[in-house]
């Protein structure tokens, strides 16, 4: 994964599109609703977190599911943006398109 090549955002632009103060958008970072690029502290967000001015959906549930099985943040956000051809595309590309359930799915079998 090629952290350098995702579109990233500050908690303040984070903020601007979810219309909530960055102090919220801290508050999702620490409750892992939302992660943060890994070394970043909590000053880089993906782009591809946020759709339609919201969290994506479905994000914050699988954030969950994968910190529960054991994973640390960064093992959390390497797996979302791991390329899997079976998906095709990586998890957040999936869960993008909707395709949540297969996500989750695979999530699940890998926390247990």
């Amino acid at each position: 994964m090629d952290v350098d090549s995702l579109q990233t955002m500050t908690p303040q632009e984070v903020a601007a599109v979810l219309g909530t103060s960055p102090n919220r958008v801290r508050q999702l970072l620490r409750e892992h609703k939302l992660l943060a690029v890994p070394g970043s502290g909590n000053s880089r967000i993906p782009a591809d977190f946020l759709q339609d001015g919201a969290v994506l959906k479905h994000l914050p549930g699988l954030i969950t599911v994968l910190k529960d099985g054991g994973f640390s943040d960064t093992e959390v956000f390497e797996w979302l943006f791991r390329a899997d051809d079976s998906l095709p595309g990586t998890p957040v590309q999936a869960l993008r398109s909707d395709r949540h359930t297969e996500v989750t799915r695979r999530a699940q079998a890998l926390a247990f």
